[in-house]
């Protein structure tokens, strides 16, 4: 059995130059490296070398276009536009098998049953071993590799005949563009392009951001994305693979393999580079197919990607050979679905949800129903702009999918079965939590709550944020006490953090009197901040770091930002009308200020105004870029001490950087400065210009 070797390649000439050799190897280390990071989820290298070694071998490529390969790595994404898909014709035809949906055990006893009656078994006989997989709920795809390098990707069609999408089978990084050697000459692997859940979700979310549409769930998706055909628009959508056999494979007396089993021939492929699911199993019989149908339903939730059941398939090679087919399935397999995640049910009202960040979301009440494994009485309908374009509204029929831990949601409208006449939904003008204001952006789709400090639903999340490192920090108020502190109402409102005494803090449970005095302590500090970060960890809109810090610099004082209008809002440097309307308004309500003057009352302070401007700036006026691991200092600390000695951090090197700092493990940060001659310190050397005094 070959083994992934993808550092191996064969120069194409028989004298190569130094050159290309070099192109040779970085193509087999980017190869090498994909295949760790998308196949094994075990990144070798950082981003950034991945992307160094790309950049060089880019150029290589461009200086020497002639050497340009299909199975190089730059050749992931490319290619024009099609007009359309060329047909292709499958050499060894991609057979659908048949599907059972009876309960646990009649679908495995009843395909047990008529494979051992095909091979004439009797009940004396040994048990039939099987494979078990996993049914993967996307596109079936047949992969051809001629010489060990893709040269066709072709659905399935009708069987016979699909359709070439090999340009946008390239932008899957799971896929190999190139095999070891040892494959044979001719290779044609079967698998499933699929979309996780994760994937499939953030997907949705940057379209209803940007006021796209959505997706009806990640099957349509990733066939979508497969059909496109402008390679560039597929290489954008977040595709997956799993292989689970072959198709046409040079014969083993012409050199190809001869394998025994099906389980082997699959373990052959994870070695040759392909993504093989890890639940993958043989079973003795039907009572280990029952089980293995029922420990993967009882996982099917918790897997990152949807299955809509499993497939058995006999084990031996030389059995399938024997029983063969019937029509145009094959006697030695079978699928063994599970219940649908897709359901009909009526709308009985919308209601909103108020989210632990202010975002109030439009949920639509059911008619309760079974979907995925669950009874689902509530489904989301994302915002008002997502709710208007299903036009759904109450008393209508509608789809509603769950699919694992995503959240149930109404991917449409079945049918016009509502009353003669139903008024379109509308947002409330005022939080149905705590009646502040609600406010929507002209840039994006979702409506908020203003009330952030103020608003209960908000309230975990915003003590979270102001406790947080980089704002007030108290040190140790992690996301599970501020859960049990809100949870048991120990707190209600932010300034509750400092009334806390140790006795309520050590009445908690598995919370040791030592711990207790130690978020005692923590808060006790706390109350000695900064302005910026003091106005940061108010958690407005909009209101980073930088900005914090700017709207700091230009009034001084946190009064003289809360009256502030927002045309004097504006014209503060970092800060445009978006960000300007937030901080108004957030001031604007009563109880925000209340909050406020409450955190001031318990002791929280911070130097502003004239003090503030006279603390000594050695490093004013100079830029600096941080990169790799420092000894001793994070990565945040170097830049507040940076930043509190006048300095600019930036994110990115330029010709105005006046040092870099570089620790450990510095990436192309570090390549930059050295090209462009910017001085580089190590971080003694940073503090040593920290100390020094201004001229």
């Amino acid at each position: 059995m070959a083994t992934l070797d993808l550092f191996s390649s064969e120069p194409a000439t028989p004298d190569p130059t130094p050159e290309y050799v070099q192109l040779q190897a970085l193509r087999a280390q980017l190869h090498y490296h994909a295949h760790q990071y998308y196949v094994l989820d075990m990144p070798t290298v950082p981003d950034a070398e991945y992307d160094r070694l790309f950049r060089e071998l880019q150029a290589l490529e461009a200086a020497h276009p002639e050497w340009v390969t299909p199975d190089s790595p730059t050749q992931r994404v490319g290619g024009k536009p099609l007009d359309a898909f060329a047909t292709v014709r499958h050499v060894v035809p991609m057979l659908s098998i048949r599907t059972e949906t009876d309960t646990e055990s009649t679908g495995a006893e009843a395909f047990d049953a008529r494979v051992r009656k095909e091979l004439e078994l009797t009940e004396t006989d040994a048990l039939v071993e099987y494979v078990a997989e996993l049914k993967f709920d996307g596109l079936a795809m047949s992969l051809r590799y001629e010489q060990g390098v893709l040269v066709q990707a072709a659905t399935r069609g009708d069987g016979e005949y699909g359709e070439d999408v090999t340009q946008n089978i390239r932008t899957i990084g799971q896929i190999p563009l190139k095999l070891p050697e040892g494959v044979p000459a001719v290779l044609e692997v079967r698998g499933e392009v699929y979309m996780r859940r994760d994937d499939f979700e953030a997907m949705n979310e940057k379209q209803r951001e940007k006021g796209e549409k959505t997706f009806v769930n990640p099957r349509n998706a990733a066939a979508g994305a497969v059909r496109q055909l402008d390679p560039g628009i597929a290489a954008q959508r977040p595709l997956s693979f799993f292989a689970y056999g072959l198709g046409e494979v040079t014969p083993a007396e012409q050199g190809g393999p001869a394998f025994a089993t099906h389980y082997a021939m699959l373990q052959t492929l994870k070695s040759w580079g392909f993504p093989v699911a890890a639940q993958v199993d043989t079973a003795q019989g039907a009572p280990e197919l029952i089980a293995y149908h029922q420990r993967i339903g009882a996982a099917r939730d918790q897997l990152p990607y949807d299955i809509d059941g499993v497939v058995y398939k006999v084990n031996s090679l030389a059995l399938q050979r024997q029983l063969g087919f019937v029509t145009r399935e094959p006697r030695w397999a079978v699928a063994h679905k599970y219940p649908a995640q897709e359901q009909i049910t009526k709308v009985l009202g919308i209601d909103v949800q108020v989210g632990r960040t202010g975002k109030l979301t439009p949920v639509a009440r059911l008619d309760p129903v079974f979907v995925g494994g669950t009874t689902v009485s509530n489904a989301t309908l994302h915002n008002l702009f997502e709710l208007r374009r299903k036009r759904a509204r109450v008393g209508d029929n509608v789809i509603v999918r769950r699919a694992g831990d995503v959240i149930p949601e109404v991917v449409g409208v079945v049918a016009a079965t509502r009353p003669t006449y139903v008024p379109n939904f509308r947002m409330p003008r005022t939080c149905p939590i705590c009646s502040s204001a609600v406010v929507r952006e002209k840039t994006e789709m979702n409506h908020r709550c203003s009330g952030g400090l103020f608003c209960p639903a908000q309230r975990k999340q915003a003590i979270l944020h102001y406790a947080q490192r980089r704002a007030v920090e108290v040190e140790g108020l992690g996301e599970k006490l501020v859960e049990q502190l809100v949870d048991t109402q120990v707190i209600r409102t932010l300034p509750d953090l400092y009334k806390l005494g140790l006795t309520a803090l050590a009445a908690l449970d598995r919370m040791a009197e030592k711990s207790a005095q130690n978020i005692v302590d923590a808060l006790e500090k706390s109350k000695q901040t900064t302005l910026p970060r003091f106005l940061f960890g108010l958690g407005i809109r909009h209101v980073g770091e930088a900005t914090a810090k700017e709207l700091v610099r230009h009034f001084g004082t946190l009064d003289a930002i809360m009256d502030a209008s927002e045309e004097a809002l504006t014209g503060v440097s970092d800060v445009g009308p978006i960000v300007a309307k937030s901080l108004h308004t957030f001031f604007a309500q009563a109880h925000n200020r209340e909050v406020v003057e409450q955190l001031r009352a318990c002791g929280v302070t911070w130097v502003e105004g004239e003090a503030a401007a006279q603390a000594p700036k050695p490093l004013a006026g100079k830029t600096f870029v941080l990169t790799g691991t420092f000894p001793t200092l994070s990565r945040d600390q170097a830049k507040d001490l940076l930043e509190a000695a006048g300095a600019k951090v930036a994110g990115s090197v330029s010709k105005k950087t006046n040092y870099v700092v570089a620790g450990a493990e510095a990436g192309s940060k570090l390549d930059k400065a050295q090209e462009l001659g910017v001085p580089v310190l190590d971080e003694e050397a940073m503090l040593a210009l920290l100390q020094a005094q201004p001229e």
